[in-house]
């Protein structure tokens, strides 16, 4: 199983919400997901990440979508080397 970290859209027209979600990449972008990880809202530029979760999956060899990469290098759970 080919786990990714990537945003789930939430929100109504044109107002924009997303969760950040580890899923199977098998899965559809707003359909299941193995663990909610963050969320972040675009319009106010709130930022929340659930860093320990984060960094398991990463441990455990899951990518992220170029997106979710800067919004967890931003919350701290990727350290820029």
């Amino acid at each position: 199983m080919a786990v990714t970290i990537r945003l789930a859209r939430r929100g109504n027209i044109h107002r924009p919400f997303y969760h950040i979600v580890a899923a199977d990449s098998r899965y559809a972008r707003d359909g299941r997901f193995l663990e909610q990880l963050g969320h972040y809202d675009p319009a106010s530029k709130a930022l929340e990440v659930n860093v320990e979760a984060a960094q398991k999956w990463l441990a455990q060899g899951a990518r992220q979508s170029n997106t979710a990469k800067a919004l967890l290098k931003r919350a701290g759970a990727i350290v820029v080397k």
